[in-house]
This record gives C-alpha cells, sequence and structure tokens, in this order.
C-alpha cells in the first residue's frame, strides 16, 4: 500500500511580545524542567521563549541532562550569566546526569554530585517551576528546586510525577503537536500567575492564550569553532541535503539501502547527500555511503550538528532529534514515519513532506524491527516527495493521521 504524503507548513512562529494582565504578579525567577531527549528538548524551545516574552525582566534556567546541555549553551561558554550568542535563550543552565547516578547510585561521587547540583539549583531560589516532561525523575527534580509553585501536566507521561505538581494543568493533547501543548503549558502559567498559591494540588486550565505574534522562534547557540568546522568542510558542497539513517529504536528505523537509493537519485539532480550519524550508528552511515553514489556519512557533535543544519537545502529522515532540529531551523523536511503519530511528533514550523502508511498504526512498543507499514514506503517515493518539495510546491494543511485508530497510549 502506497505512502500517503502530507506536505504543509506546520505551526508557523513569528516573533512577537504580549503583556500580562496589570494584576498579574511578575515572576522573578523560572525554571523550565525538560532533561531529554534531543526532539523533546528542542520542542520546548519555543514554549520557553514564550515565558522569556511574557515575563521579560525574570531570570529564567533550564534543568536539562548533561549530554543535551549543548543545545542551551556551547561547550566553553559559562553556563550562567548575561545572554549571548553562544547561550541566547536562557540565564542559566542547570545539568544533570541521571543515567550515571542510577548506575552508581551508592557511590560517593554520585552523592557529591547531586548534593552539588541541587544547592546550586535551590541557590537561585525560583519563584516557580514548569516540568514539561512529566516523568517521575523531572517532577521530582523541580520539587527539589525549591519553587514553591511546580505547574506540570494533569495527564503526565509517569502517573507518579503529578503527585509533585502544586499546579496541575489540563492539556489537550490527543491529536495535538506536542510544541502546542508545551505552548499551552506556558498559557496555565501566564493565566496561573493570577491565581493565589495553593499547598494542595490545584487543576487549572490554560485561559491565557498565547496569540500567535508571541510565538518566538526556536534560538541555538553558535559556536564560532564549530561554524568554521563545518564551514571548511562543507566548502566543495554547493548543495546537500541530510539524510538520517538513525532512529531512536528500530521500528522507526527505514532500510538503509532505501537511503543508499534516493541519494543516487538526489546525485542525478545536483544535490550532494551528506550521511549523519550519532554514536552507535556508524554501521548504519557505511551501507547508506556504500549504496549511494557520492553520499558522505559525517558525525557531529551537536553544536556541528546545527552548524551543519543551517548549511542544508533539505533533510530526510524519520522522527529523531536531528529531524527536529531541521525543522526547528527551518530547513525543508521529508520525514518518513512510521509506528509514532506525525499530528503529535511531525516536523514542526517548516516546509514539510511526511510520508507514513495508512496501515502504519501508532505503537510506542521499542521493536528492533522496522514497522510493516515504515516498510511499505518506497524510495521512489521519497524521492518524488523531495523533488516536489523542491520545487517550492505547498498544499493545504494537512491532517497527518486521518485513518482510525486506537486511543494513543501515553508515552
Amino acid at each position: 500500500m502506497a505512502a500517503r504524503a502530507a506536505t504543509r507548513m506546520t505551526g508557523s512562529l513569528m516573533t512577537g511580545s504580549f503583556s500580562l494582565p496589570a494584576s498579574a504578579p511578575r515572576f522573578e525567577r523560572l525554571l523550565v524542567v525538560r532533561l531529554s531527549a534531543m526532539g523533546d528538548i528542542i520542542h520546548t524551545l519555543p514554549a520557553a521563549a514564550a515565558l522569556r516574552q511574557a515575563f521579560p525582566h525574570a531570570s529564567l534556567g533550564w534543568l536539562v541532562e548533561e549530554r543535551w546541555a549543548e543545545l542551551l549553551c556551547t561547550l566553553r561558554h559559562p553556563r550562567a550569566g548575561r545572554r549571548s550568542p553562544q547561550r541566547p535563550l536562557v540565564d542559566c543552565v542547570h545539568s544533570v546526569n541521571t543515567a550515571e547516578w542510577r548506575r552508581a547510585p551508592f557511590s560517593f561521587n554520585t552523592w557529591q554530585q547531586m548534593a552539588s547540583g541541587l544547592s546550586q539549583l535551590r541557590g537561585i531560589q525560583y519563584d516557580a517551576a514548569i516540568d514539561f516532561q512529566g516523568a517521575v525523575r523531572s517532577a521530582l527534580l523541580g520539587r527539589w528546586s525549591g519553587a514553591p509553585i511546580v505547574y506540570g501536566s494533569a495527564q503526565p507521561r509517569e502517573n507518579a510525577a503529578s503527585m509533585f505538581y502544586t499546579r496541575n494543568v489540563l492539556l489537550k493533547t490527543q491529536g495535538t503537536h506536542v510544541v502546542e501543548q508545551a505552548l499551552a503549558m506556558v498559557g496555565a502559567v501566564v493565566s496561573g500567575a493570577v491565581v493565589s498559591s495553593a499547598i494542595a494540588p490545584t487543576a487549572i486550565a490554560p485561559t491565557a492564550i498565547i496569540p500567535p505574534a508571541a510565538h518566538a522562534q526556536a534560538e541555538f547557540p553558535v559556536d564560532q569553532d564549530a561554524e568554521n568546522k563545518i564551514a571548511a568542510f562543507t566548502a566543495e558542497v554547493n548543495d546537500f541535503a541530510i539524510l538520517n539513517p538513525g532512529a531512536g529504536w528500530g521500528a522507526k528505523r527505514w532500510p538503509v539501502e532505501r537511503y543508499g537509493q534516493v541519494a543516487k537519485e538526489l546525485a542525478k539532480d545536483g544535490l550532494c547527500s551528506l550521511i549523519n550519524y550519532g554514536p552507535g550508528e556508524e554501521e548504519l552511515a557505511v551501507a547508506v555511503e556504500a549504496a549511494g553514489a557520492g553520499a558522505r556519512k559525517i558525525s557531529c557533535s551537536i553544536s556541528e550538528l546545527i552548524a551543519l543544519t543551517r548549511r542544508a537545502r533539505l533533510f530526510i529522515g524519520g522522527d529523531t532529534g536531528p529531524m527536529h532540529l531541521a525543522a526547528a531551523l527551518k530547513i525543508p523536511v521529508v520525514a518518513i514515519f512510521g509506528p509514532t503519530n506525525p499530528a503529535r511528533n511531525g516536523p514542526f514550523g517548516t516546509r514539510s513532506t511526511v510520508l507514513r502508511s495508512a496501515s502504519s498504526m501508532t505503537d510506542h512498543t521499542r521493536r528492533r524491527e522496522p514497522e510493516q507499514g515504515l516498510l511499505e514506503i518506497t524510495a521512489g517515493e521519497v524521492v518524488a516527495a523531495t523533488r516536489k518539495l523542491l520545487q517550492g510546491y505547498l498544499a493545504e494543511p494537512y491532517l497527518a493521521e486521518p485513518y482510525p485508530h486506537p486511543p494513543e497510549p501515553r508515552e
């Protein structure tokens, strides 16, 4: 069965500003809690920018896993202080390493790191923390921040997380993109700012609507060393597409030989294919490189990937962090979807074509083999979608998953 293509501009974000009601107290210190992963952090950036616009004089912090801190601040730049191109969005980046802590929970080093990190976090004296993750660990860290108000979803990913919130936010999740859900959470923070704090958890709806003019673009750090390195690497490539064969788990991974076929066809159009790969994915990149005419593999740090993506003509790949990075940077995207729902997780804010088989069912089971519906998408369909997108074709907005599906399980 042929894949159904959706070409669209999803969730256009525009810069602007708006004012809080005169009666609203001005938060002086706000903490964003979104620990991981790459795509989820990128999806939260517009919400953080909206917080910045709603509370322009507040100090904004972000609690994140150390692995992903480079999405917020370049490696050599101070994690706190005046904002700059190296740390454009937040005033302070707080990092944790929960994976390492879980591996050695009784280690002296673990307890020392936890004590030091939490002491620094509590020392800021945040007025409110907003948990955009909905996991027990993120909710608990939000509470441990010492903020008297902790916002979170009334239906979090992990039910127990809601025990740690003082404000449970009623969000529309079915069929709503995660970027829009995060912006709705900001709406709850804005409306909740005029509600006196309560000791008992209170369920509130985001009555303050964040207007489109207030949606800010996602801002990424600029690492000049990374920019120079990527500029040198791409100096001989006039036009290139990024192909990303990796994925978080096997069910989302389109076959590598088909990426190679796509690279061959793009070469006929004068478009070089650069194959991005992350840790543990080199074998995939080698296979695509061998199958694709003139394709070249490249492994990047986060800062280098940001620099590379800024220069790309197009991105082709599945539901992955690098795909969401391309969308946030306004690079056209051909997204190849299988078991995950593009209405919730698709490319947001850029011209894109989403390919998904009508037979694909939303399923977050982390299987090793590609989902059957994903295998029904042919290399020819991806090439055709790519050429149409590059020609500037843009259809009317499209419902990404119009087929009847069972209720979507929580992540």
